[in-house]
């Protein structure tokens, strides 16, 4: 039988495929039990306690765990709890999280823990869970090449990768936009506003005396810090940097934007939505053609005020 973690596997392989993932992240399915396959234990919902969870054996030669007439994939940026409670009270066979849940070896898990709860409840409820994350990133078309678009916006020009290409240039780190001609500074915030569906950005200024005119754009979705730093850009454009990447980016004679780390990544679900559904057009869950539906509860945690 093949579970839905094993087809979403497949489809990423033509999407992004997860050999561009970066050597430190964790993608793919997140854990044994959260990837639909037999295992001897699992986890019955019916007496899942806020103290306690119960494994009940199961014979090796039974069926994976799966949802009956499941026959939905749930996208989002981040498995909150709210994100899990939207996937168990649908028909949701499997959550592409593109942010791994898990980063890190765990020594345990406690229902104590919000995350660890969250994947529990998951496996207790059948529900597979794929991380994409940074090979989504790199891939061409993938969420880099998404921001470069929304920056070109601005200006018509060329794009680069940042660092060195993957795999025959099917993928690279980060983007550098170069324009055809000089955008002003207070334009091209404004235009990455607008793709951003935001109405605020964080702007850091150049420390040297220079023109508002610039030419160039270093790109990173998320966390842009390690990768930006050093970059030959005008500015740089990213969700979050820490306090002394920025002042070193500004000293260095660099604009920086920076947007919220999960604002310029959320904006590219409904994209990679459409991925999803031309690659599973012909599958079925449960018997059913598949869904691919963005989550409604998904959302940047801090607020404008």
């Amino acid at each position: 039988m093949t579970t839905p973690a094993q087809i979403i596997s497949r489809a990423f392989e033509r999407i992004a495929p997860l050999r561009l993932a970066e050597k430190w992240d964790n993608v793919g399915p997140v854990h044994p039990l959260l990837s639909g396959r037999t295992h001897p234990w699992y986890i019955h919902r019916s007496i899942l306690t806020p103290s306690h969870l119960w494994l009940i054996p199961l014979n090796l030669t039974e069926a994976p765990i799966s949802r009956q007439n499941a026959n939905r994939i749930l996208l989002t940026i981040d498995l909150t709890s709210a994100v899990v409670e939207e996937a168990i009270s649908t028909r949701t066979a499997a959550i592409i999280s593109y942010h791994p849940p898990i980063f890190k070896p765990l020594s345990s898990f406690t229902l104590t823990n919000p995350l660890q709860k969250s994947l529990l409840l998951c496996t207790a409820h059948g529900i597979s869970v794929f991380s994409p994350h940074t090979a989504l990133d790199s891939v061409k078309g993938g969420i880099n090449d998404w921001l470069s678009d929304i920056v070109q916006a601005a200006a018509p020009g060329s794009v680069e990768y940042v660092g060195a290409p993957k795999e025959d240039e099917l993928g690279g780190e980060g983007r550098l936009v170069r324009f055809q001609q000089p955008v002003e500074l207070g334009s091209l915030v404004n235009v990455i506003k607008r793709g951003l569906g935001l109405s605020a950005v964080q702007l850091g200024r150049s420390a040297h005396p220079r023109s508002d005119k610039v030419t160039s754009v270093a790109i990173c979705a998320g966390s842009g810090g390690s990768m930006l730093l050093g970059a030959d850009a005008d500015v740089y454009f990213t969700g979050e940097m820490s306090h002394h990447e920025v002042l070193a980016a500004v000293a260095s004679g660099r604009h920086v934007v920076l947007c919220g780390h999960t604002n310029t990544e959320r904006g590219y679900l409904p994209t990679l939505a459409e991925k999803l559904r031309a690659e599973l057009k012909d599958t079925n869950f449960g018997g059913e053609s598949v869904e691919v539906h963005v989550s409604s509860k998904d959302r940047h945690p801090l607020d404008i005020l």
